[in-house]
Parts: C-alpha cells; sequence; structure tokens
C-alpha cells in the first residue's frame, strides 16, 4: 500500500465509523497531511451536532488549522473518502491545500447515499437575482465605511 493509499484508508475508515457505528452522520470522513504526517482529521457530524456544515473536510481542516495554529495549510494534502461538495472546496481553497485525492464520486454519493450537490453547482452558476435563495444588496455604504476603517487599521492580519 503507497503512502496515499494508507491516508485515504483512514479518510475511509473515519467515513465508516461516523456512518455506521456513530451515525453521527453521511459515510464522509477526511485526513490532512503536511510532510508525511497527519496534521488533521475529521468526520461528517451533521446529524450528530445538528449542524448543515459539519462535512468531514471542514472538521479536518478546523483540526489541522487549531494543530498548526494558522489558518493557512500550505504544502498539506486533503484525503477525503468522497469528492468535496462545493462549500469544502471553498475550504480547501481558502486553506490553501496544495493537492486533494478523493475516494467516492459526487455520482456515488448521490446513488447510495441520496447525496446531492448538483443543485449547488447549478444555483452558484447563475446570476444572485436568479438562485432559489433570494439574494439582494442592502446597506452598503454602511457597510463599505467599516471595511476603510478595517483597510486602515494597523494589526490586520492579511488572508
Amino acid at each position: 500500500m503507497t503512502d496515499d493509499e494508507t491516508f485515504m484508508a483512514r479518510a475511509i475508515a473515519l467515513s465508516e465509523h461516523t456512518a455506521l457505528v456513530e451515525s453521527a452522520g453521511g459515510a464522509f470522513g477526511a485526513v490532512i497531511v503536511r510532510d508525511g504526517a497527519v496534521i488533521g482529521e475529521g468526520a461528517n457530524r451533521v446529524v450528530a451536532e445538528n449542524d448543515p456544515t459539519w462535512h468531514a473536510e471542514m472538521a479536518a481542516i478546523r483540526d489541522a488549522c487549531r494543530k498548526e495554529g494558522s489558518f493557512k495549510l500550505p504544502g498539506a494534502t486533503l484525503y477525503t473518502s468522497a469528492e468535496p461538495c462545493p462549500m469544502c472546496m471553498a475550504a480547501a481553497y481558502w486553506a490553501g491545500i496544495s493537492r486533494i485525492f478523493y475516494a467516492s464520486t459526487n455520482e456515488d454519493a448521490l446513488r447510495h447515499g441520496n447525496f446531492d450537490d448538483s443543485m449547488i453547482y447549478e444555483e452558484v452558476r447563475k446570476p444572485a437575482d436568479q438562485r432559489k435563495i433570494p439574494i439582494r444588496q442592502i446597506m452598503r455604504a454602511e457597510a463599505i465605511e467599516v471595511w476603510k476603517r478595517y483597510e486602515a487599521k494597523a494589526d490586520r492580519v492579511p488572508y
């Protein structure tokens, strides 16, 4: 077994435990590795925590960032038991993840678990005024005033 397969096997084991032993959420597990060492792990706990954002990848990123003391994970690899959803892909980009390996596809998750991300992919491609969730802008000037003060803040941490 290669190192990549070893780390993926751990992600799959996490998915099995959370879904079939704990019944905490769907069959999703994730591991983050840098320089050959696991720096973060996570499993889906959407049901147990009543939190729709508690995906395995999000939990693994939070775990790794907390342990590393940084909100960036350059050089890190994400191993996930299933193809990441749009939210988790965005989080991987924000965290600076360098590579992603996944086991099952979005189609597999739909076929065997009834997890369907296709609507989200379709929605984000639409102009804001055509999405299912209404979105409109209000109080822009007031928000910009806060942005201006933030821009001038001497101890601001850029990211």
